[in-house]
Parts: C-alpha cells; structure tokens; sequence
C-alpha cells in the first residue's frame, strides 16, 4: 500500500453518526467503501445501500452474518456464562468483533488502506473495533472520527450532526426531540443518549421496541423445552402444540419470538465503561435471557460444585474481557478453552414458563446429572450417615473458635 491510497472502509449502519461520517470523509479526499453487516438488526438493508451509495460511497458491501452471529459468538459466549458485571448480557460487546473481523476481511479483498467506525472516543465501541482491527491486520490505519481534533472543531455532538444531515440532505431518523443512540443486532437493542443520560429519569415505554410491557404480556403463559449438547442449545420444543425448532439461528430467532411476547428481557443499568466512565443503557435481550435462565439452571443440575465455583471464575474474567474488546486476546483462548471443557456435560433438558417478564425453569433433567434422589431425600437414608455430619462441623469450627477467642482478647 502507499500514501496515495486514500480507500477506506467504513463499518456503515446507516444512522446518524455513520451517515454523517461517510459524507464528511469523502469531503477529507477518502473513496469510501461502506461495510454494512447483517447481524440481525431489523432495517431495510437495501435501503441503507441505496442512502449510502447517494451519499458518494463508491461501492456497498452487504454481509450475512446472522448465522456466525449466533453459533461463533453469543453461544459460545452464554455456554461459558459471560455475563458483565452481573446484569448485562453483552448484545453490543459481541457483536463488535464479528463486524470488525469482516470488516477487515473487506479492507483486504479492497486492497484500501484505511478502516474506519462511528464510535465516539467516549465509550468501549472504539476499543473494540480497533483492538479487533489491529489483532488481524496490524498494519492496518485506523480513522476514528471522534477522535480526529479537524472532525470535533465541527461537531461538538449530536445537534451539530443533525445540522450538517440537514445542510447536505442526509436523510436520519434521529431527531432534537428524541436524539438516542440505539444499537440492534439479533442478541438485543440497546438505548442510549437524550433523555436516558440522567440516571434518575424514568424511561418511557416508548423507547423500548423490542419487548412489550410486562403488563401488556398475554395473560396465559407459554410452556417450552430446551434441549442442550455440551452447553449449546440443539433443540427447542413447544409444549402446547409440540413443534420442535431446530438450528442454531432457527432456534434463537424464536426465543427472541416468545421473549418479545412475553415482555423478557429488559434491563434499564448503570454500568462502568472501560475507559473509566459510568454510562446508563437500557437494554431488550428477550431470547438471550431466555437462554440464560436455561443454561444456568441446567449447569446446576450437571456441574460439580467445585467446578462450578472454576467455572464462575472464568465467567467473570471472559465477561470483562468481551466487554472490553479482548475476544482476540491469547487470555481470550485460554480461558474459553478451559471453559469449555466444563460444558462437556452440560446436557439435557430444561423446561421453562414464560410469563409476564419472566423465564423460569419448571422442570430439568440429563442423562449426565449429578442429583442423587436417595442421598437429597428427607425420607430415606440413601447411603449418607447423619451422625457422620456432626464430626464435619466441629472440623469446620475449629478455625471460628480460634478466630473468636482472639478478638475476644482485643
């Protein structure tokens, strides 16, 4: 590559920011190829080409990645726990790597020298867009608008972008009125910005549109059954009426279904951002969570304890890492490796009720469970001597009485 080329391309959604970005670079000098990935958000695509393309982009790429979406990144992901700081489950974080792994994939068929996104030198997009650029391609240059002091002389935020949408015809859906940042893929929606940055203001409900309320739910419930393969769901079962769904996607897109039904999977938080920040999201998971409440009470059935207590560990510490852009990290392997290895026996069935805002397991069972009836039951002995268990307790007091009699003495 040498310094005359000036091809870049652009991880293009077709909203505000990146349609502001593509038009502002092209004015820089760039040929602009705009990237769009499919990742389950549901806009008109074709559209977004068309817009692009009359923006000045000299070529458009459109690709499917809905099904490597789903069986590379947010299963993997949900079969080893990953969940960030307890409560978020990574819509936005793991989509990320995906977008920009192809992203690359399209700079070098381009043969362009430049990659570019729309994320603002505030949050953790921008991380995790250019760690996952520089993992695969370190040579590559990054432009980053919001980091580039020519391109915040002219917008200060979004009111300055709206104003130049409207000075160059750039069509947006954006508006003063209601000016949030919104991020869709097939794992969530998640909303941002305007109203929604002071933490004790209410969200309306009319900013949610993945999910109705809870209280608008239907008021009969529906029964389904998940049947998991060393941590993956492989089927999904309609009690009701007896319909199996089977297929990675297949079987996502229809939890996303019946947890949008049900008003599952709403999260309004406030988080901690990589760069330091504390920032306020609300997020739809509806199939996500769903899959959650499953896998989670399967591992109860399946794991062994100390296991478990390994296997929360490598949640946590894989959770910060996908949230902070390390999926193409050596810890990364290591970890998801180790992981996985306990979902060997993370199989079954696990049936759920859904209803108002709420998916939660009835029932579960595995060819592989470690549930012994004889020794949990109250009735019968099954092989466990009572009288053993009090000599275990004055072992594990032995340490408490020393500890006391010392403060005792203070």
């Amino acid at each position: 590559m040498t310094q005359e080329n000036k091809k870049v391309v652009l991880a293009y959604s077709g909203g505000l920011d990146t349609s502001i970005i593509l038009k502002w670079l092209i004015l820089q000098g760039y040929e602009v190829v705009a990237f769009l990935a499919d990742v389950g958000q549901k806009e008109d695509l074709e559209e977004a080409k068309k817009k692009a393309l009359s923006l000045g982009a000299s070529k458009v790429y459109i690709e499917d990645l809905k099904e490597e979406f789903v069986k590379s990144y947010i299963y993997p992901a949900f079969s080893v726990g990953a969940v960030y700081e307890g409560r978020y489950l990574l819509g936005t974080s793991l989509a990320r790597p995906l977008i920009a792994k192809t992203q690359i994939e399209v700079a070098q068929k381009e043969n362009a020298a430049f990659v570019a996104h729309g994320a603002t030198g505030k949050g953790n997009d921008q991380i995790r867009f250019e760690l996952t650029y520089y993992a695969l391609q370190p040579d590559i240059q990054v432009l980053a608008p919001w980091k580039m002091p020519e391109f915040l002389d002219e917008f200060k935020g979004r009111s300055d972008m709206l104003d130049f949408a409207d000075k160059h015809h750039i069509p947006v859906t954006a508006s003063r009125k209601k000016p949030y940042s919104e991020d869709e893929n097939l794992l969530h929606i998640s909303h941002e910005a305007g109203i929604l940055e002071d933490p004790s203001t209410v969200c309306e409900e009319d900013i949610y549109s993945r999910t109705v309320s809870p209280e608008m739910a239907p008021d009969s419930s529906d029964i389904i059954t998940l049947e998991f393969k060393k941590g993956v769901p492989v089927k999904l079962e309609m009690q009701e009426t007896g319909k199996v769904i089977e297929g990675d996607l297949a079987i996502f897109t229809a939890l996303n279904e019946l947890g949008s039904k049900h008003g599952i999977g709403r999260l309004d938080m406030v988080e901690n951002r990589y760069v330091g920040i504390k920032s306020r999201g609300v997020y739809e998971t509806p199939g996500g969570t769903i899959l959650k409440a499953a896998h989670q009470d399967l591992c109860g059935l399946t794991v062994d304890r100390e296991v478990m207590r390994l296997y929360e560990l490598f949640a946590g510490k894989i959770s910060d890492l996908i949230y902070n852009g390390f999926w193409f990290s050596p810890e990364m392997d290591v970890l998801m490796t180790a992981a996985t290895k306990i979902q060997e026996t993370v199989e079954g069935d696990v049936m759920l009720k859904l209803y108002k805002g709420v998916a939660y397991p009835i029932a579960r069972s595995s060819s592989k469970s470690l549930y012994n009836s004889d020794l949990s039951s109250m009735d019968i002995e099954g092989g466990y001597n009572q009288v053993d268990a009090g000599g275990f307790i004055r072992i594990n007091a032995i340490r408490l009485k020393a500890h006391h009699a010392i403060k005792s003495l203070q």
